[in-house]
Formats: structure tokens, C-alpha cells, sequence
């Protein structure tokens, strides 16, 4: 068929022919206007189903543009607008970078599948569809970079799972790999100016980057090691494309004894050039921690806790090495200490170090003093000045508690200085305010015995407490006494310590009311053990041949030492044959008590020499048997 028009002609192969004889004829149609022509052709001859509307509209559009351009007239704003809907645009973008396209369908213009012959030819130019501003250009070659990042993903787990990952693993991972799929992305379009690589599709430049990059069996390798898929994707992006730089990295915390379950962590906080660093300069840090102190079968685990150490030169960390050393610290303790708490030696600057230490000083302690309280207790590195140490001190002045009474307090527990004060230190004063023990009592507690602070409330404090109400008999009068003298009972465990200790004393055969009054008395009467206890009350039972009630009236009697007290002061008491309470032979030092013993030896040889003085002056009465008093 030849359509010939004043401005367009067409030569159309027609899918239909009229034969008058043997020969196949053409049909020649002369029009003026091409779109009056067309509607006529339409009216009388209908467009068969093998090309649709939008083919044809297409068509004409390309001619129409084609022939303006050859008469090189300007066209009009209304000759500009692209007839082709937005959504086509985005269809036919898609269809150029997509892997797989749909099945093409009976009469499309171009085909639609990857598998047809003239795949490649048979799609129109993009650049004939997109004819419009900067701005929509702009837009349009963004989306084609995101389909065409897409269709790298897509790549990127397929070769996963010919690498016999999961579906899910493989999508998990892809997702957190935006970077690298960027890369792969770049490095594809890069291969199309090799001569080799020139005819290739995108998909197969993408599918030789993912496999000369070899991070499938590395990725295989990394899940071997105990690595997360998320920890996986952030070495991948941390590598910058140099990929064997974590196998190395790796290959060396293994090592240095760091577990598998660790490895990926510290590879992420050692610092972002911890993979660019060489293994010299890296075991040189290593060989200078030994030399003071640090083991090497130490090592794994402290750089697993404190990978920021990775992060640091050799300079730095010698720096920071020499700022405990400097405080009096031995290659023993200082290596203790970095085991112990390894983010002490390398996680806080070295200026927030200076401060800590010179706070910890205005407690009246000396910088030797610090240096052993850091290694006995490294935790207090890891504590604000502002959020932890000044309210806390601010609430133990209210309660009366001086700054020598913190520094006990700071050297005894140092864990105090460590505790958040809302959360542990004031529901446990509420409490011993709740008993009754007021605020100089709380004071004095807290000073007496620090380790309090650190007890639960409610796992260790409250139960005790009630034990000593309901099986020790203490009365709710003198449970506040109780609590305020021996805070130190507070810390027994109940069954193990307590409950045995009562058990004892009431086979004795003390009461519980007596027993409730001897622990108000005496409240540490409940902390010895038991095997301390029975050789006391035998000897006091058997050889002092004391009453219970002694006993009772001086419980006190069970803290003294039996080699070191009792028994040299009984000898010397029966010695003597002297007989007084046992608060007045034991309650007292060696020189109050050998002066004692020598009043009553005078007092008694005085009485003595007065009744032999009598007796000498009257000795007839002596003889009768009549015994007189002297005046």
C-alpha cells in the first residue's frame, strides 16, 4: 500500500493485498491533509486489530516531527507537548533497563521480551520520548538509575543464590548493601568502554563485577565466622571496594585470640581505618600492652570489649598507657586493671581522664591513692561528673555526711560512686526512714558500712528485715536500732547465716523475746558462725561455770576472742579468787583490767588485815567462840 500526502508519504506494507490476477496490486491514495486522509481511510477502510491505536498515534507523531524538522520551521508551544502520557514514558523507561521483560502481545510496536531477536532495535529511542525540560530530564534519568540499581540488586541475588543462599538471606543483605550495589553499578558502566565489553548487556557487565569481586565466598566466609548479615553489609561499605582488607582484618583478630561471636563488633567500633591499617603496625600495639601487663591469652577479650584501642597509633596509645603508670600503678595492676575493664584504657579522651582523676582528688586522696582505686575499681572511669558524682555528693552533705566520711565511703565502696542515685541510693534511704532511724543514724550507717548501697532493696534489704521481726524476735520498736547499729546484718544471707545462728541460740534454751533483746543489744550477735559460738558457751558453761542468764545480760560475750581474752583473764580472775560479771573482766583494755584486778586484791587484803587486827586485840572471844564486830 502507498499513502502519498503533500506533506507526508508513507509506504506501508499492508497485511492484506487485492489481487485482480495473479499479481499483487498497490492501492495509491492521494490525500491534502494527512489526519483528514486518515479519518477518511479509517471511515472506509477500519485499522485491523494487528496494530493498535497507540501504534499508529505513535507513528504519525515520529513522521509529523521528522518532517517539521527536515522544513526547519520553528514549532509551536502546542507542537512541543509530548503526546505520550507519563505512564508510558515510565513503561517504556523500564522496559529499556528492566532483566526480564513481559511477553510481547499480538500488534506492539516493539517487543517486549529479552528473548526476541530484535530486542535491541525494536524499542524506540529514549531520547525521541523525552523531549522535555532540564527539570523533568533530570527526573527521568534519576528513575532510570534507580531501576537500573534495581536491576543490579537483582544480580546481586542471583549470584547469591547460585552461591546456595537463602531467599531472605540474600534480600536481607542486598538491602543493607546500597553502597556496594552503587559500586557494582559504576564499575559495570565502566567495563562497556573495554573493546570486550562494548556488545555486552548491562546484566552480564554486572554479573562479571559481582564474580572477579569474589565477595560471594566472601560473604560465605564471614557467616562462617559467627558475623551477622548486618555486620556483614557494614564491613562490605566500611571496605570501599578493596573487599580482601577484611578477610586480613579478620584473619588477624583470630589471631590475637578475639572470639568469632566478637569479631564482627570490633571490626565495626575499631574505627573506620582499622581496615587500611597494616598487621605491623597493629602488633606493635599488641607486643607494647604485654610489655606492662596485659597477657596475651588477655588479649582477644580485652579488644573485644574495647575495639576503639584498634582505632588509636602507637604514639596515643603509649600516652594513655603512661597516664595510670604515672599514678603509681606496677605492670600487675595495670594490667589487672585493663582486663578488668578494658574501656578504662581506651574508650574516653584523655582529657575527660584528667578530670575524673582530678575530682576524685578534692575527696582529700592522693594521686597514688587514685592510681589504686582505678586499678580496684576501673568502673569509675566509665562514670559523669556532672550526672553522677556532684547529685550524689550533694545528697550524702545533706544527710550530714563530711567529705572525710565520702572519702571512707570512696575507699571502702568505691561501686558507690557508680550506682544512679534516683534508682538505687534514695528508695533504699526512703526506707531506712520508713523504719524510724533518722537522718544522723542514715549517716552514720552509710559511713560505717558503704557495701549497703549496693544491696537490692527488695531481693536483700526488706526480706532480712523482716526475718529479724518475725523469726528473731526484734519488736518494730527496736528494729530501727537494730538497723541503725549493725547495717552490717543487712548484708547476712538468710538461710545460710541467720536462720542458722537463730536456730543455735534458741537451743540454748534462750526464749525468742530474750534472744530479740539480745540482737537490739548486741546486733552482730547473729553474724558469727556457728562453730566460733559453741566453744565459747562450752567454756563459759563448763570451766567459768556460768549461768545462761550471764549469758543473756552480756551477750557482747561471743566477740571476744576465747584464746586471746577469756581464757587469760579467767586464769587470772581464778588465780586471784576474784569473781565479777563478765562485761566488767571482758568489757575493758589489758591496763583497765589488771588495775581492776589489783583494787580488788588491795580492797580485799585491806579487809583482811582489818578483821586479822580484831581478832589479835581479843583473842578470848575468838577462843569462847564469841565473835564480835569491830568498831
Amino acid at each position: 500500500m502507498f499513502l502519498s500526502c503533500q506533506k507526508h508519504t508513507l509506504y506501508y506494507h499492508s497485511s492484506y493485498s487485492i489481487h485482480s490476477s495473479k499479481n499483487p496490486k498497490l492501492i495509491i491514495i492521494n490525500c491534502q491533509n494527512p489526519n483528514e486522509q486518515q479519518q477518511q481511510h479509517q471511515k472506509n477502510h477500519p485499522i485491523p486489530r494487528t496494530q493498535n491505536s497507540k501504534s499508529t498515534s505513535f507513528l504519525i507523531h515520529h513522521l509529523s516531527q521528522k518532517n517539521n524538522n527536515n522544513n526547519n520551521t520553528n514549532p509551536s508551544p502546542t507542537e512541543l507537548q509530548d503526546p505520550t502520557p507519563h505512564e508510558e514514558k515510565i513503561k517504556l523507561l523500564e522496559l529499556s533497563l528492566v532483566r526480564k521483560r513481559t511477553p510481547q502481545f499480538p500488534g506492539s510496536i516493539y517487543a517486549q521480551s529479552s528473548s526476541d531477536p530484535d530486542v535491541g532495535s525494536s524499542l524506540p529511542p529514549l531520547r525521541t520520548i523525552f523531549q522535555s525540560g532540564d527539570e523533568e530530564e533530570e527526573k527521568m534519568i534519576m528513575q532510570a538509575i534507580e531501576i537500573r540499581r534495581k536491576v543490579t540488586q537483582e544480580v546481586f541475588k542471583g549470584a547469591m543464590q547460585k552461591g546456595k543462599f537463602g531467599i531472605t538471606y540474600s534480600t536481607n543483605l542486598v538491602d543493607r548493601l546500597g553502597g556496594f550495589i552503587d559500586y557494582v553499578m559504576i564499575e559495570a558502566a565502566n567495563l562497556k568502554r573495554l573493546p570486550e565489553y562494548s556488545n555486552s548487556t548491562f546484566n552480564l557487565r554486572a554479573k562479571t563485577v559481582i564474580e572477579d569481586s569474589q565477595v560471594v565466598p566472601l560473604i560465605r566466609w564471614l557467616k562462617h565466622n559467627s558475623l551477622s548479615y548486618p555486620e556483614i553489609a557494614k564491613l562490605i561499605l566500611m571496605s570501599r571496594g578493596k573487599l580482601e582488607s577484611i578477610r586480613n582484618r579478620v584473619e588477624w583478630l583470630k589471631s590475637v585470640l578475639v572470639k568469632g561471636d566478637f569479631i564482627g563488633d570490633a571490626m565495626l567500633k575499631s574505627g573506620d581505618n582499622f581496615l587500611q591499617r597494616s598487621d605491623a603496625e597493629l602488633d606493635e600495639i599488641v607486643k607494647y600492652l604485654m610489655s606492662n601487663g596485659v597477657r596475651r591469652d588477655w588479649m582477644g577479650y580485652v579488644l573485644s570489649r574495647c575495639p576503639k584501642l584498634l582505632s588509636y597509633n602507637l604514639e596515643e596509645v603509649k600516652t594513655r598507657v603512661q597516664f595510670y603508670l604515672d599514678m603509681g600503678l606496677d605492670e600487675k595492676d595495670f594490667g589487672t586493671m585493663v582486663f578488668d575493664f578494658p574501656k578504662a584504657l581506651g574508650h574516653y579522651s584523655l582529657e575527660e581522664m584528667h578530670r575524673k582523676v582530678d575530682y576524685l582528688k578534692e575527696f582529700g586522696l592522693e594521686s597514688k591513692d587514685v592510681g589504686k582505686l582505678l586499678a580496684f575499681r576501673p568502673e569509675l572511669m566509665a562514670c559523669s561528673i556532672e550526672e553522677r558524682w556532684q547529685p550524689l555528693v550533694k545528697y550524702l552533705y545533706y544527710y550530714g555526711i563530711t567529705r572525710d566520711g565520702m572519702k571512707r565511703m570512696l575507699i571502702i565502696k568505691p561501686m558507690v560512686f557508680c550506682v544512679d542515685l534516683e534508682m538505687t541510693i534514695v528508695p533504699k534511704v526512703k526506707f531506712f526512714q520508713d523504719l524510724g532511724v533518722t537522718n544522723d543514724g542514715i549517716a552514720n550507717m552509710l559511713v560505717k558500712f558503704p557495701p549497703l548501697l549496693t544491696y537490692s532493696l527488695y531481693k536483700k534489704i526488706r526480706p532480712v528485715v523482716i526475718f529479724l521481726m518475725t523469726k528473731a524476735g526484734v519488736t518494730e520498736e527496736s528494729i530501727a536500732k537494730v538497723v541503725a547499729l549493725g547495717p552490717q546484718l543487712l548484708g547476712c544471707h538468710i538461710v545460710h547465716k541467720l536462720e542458722v545462728n537463730v536456730k543455735y541460740y534458741l537451743s540454748l534454751g534462750i526464749r525468742l523475746r530474750q534472744l530479740g533483746e539480745m540482737v537490739a543489744d548486741f546486733p552482730m550477735l547473729l553474724r558469727y558462725n556457728t562453730d566460733v559460738l559453741r566453744p565459747k558457751y562450752t567454756y563459759l558453761r563448763r570451766t567459768m561455770v556460768r549461768t545462761l542468764q550471764d549469758l543473756i545480760e552480756f551477750p557482747r560475750f561471743f566477740s571476744y576472742s576465747l584464746e586471746g581474752r577469756i581464757i587469760p583473764r579467767h586464769k587470772v580472775l581464778v588465780e586471784n579468787q576474784i569473781n565479777v560479771k563478765l562485761k566488767c573482766m571482758l568489757a575493758c583494755t589489758d591496763e583497765e583490767f589488771d588495775k581492776m584486778v589489783k583494787n580488788i586484791i588491795r580492797k580485799r587484803n585491806k579487809i583482811q588485815s582489818s578483821v586479822m587486827k580484831a581478832n589479835t586485840t581479843h583473842p578470848q572471844s575468838l577462843i569462847a567462840g564469841d565473835i564480835t564486830t569491830t568498831p
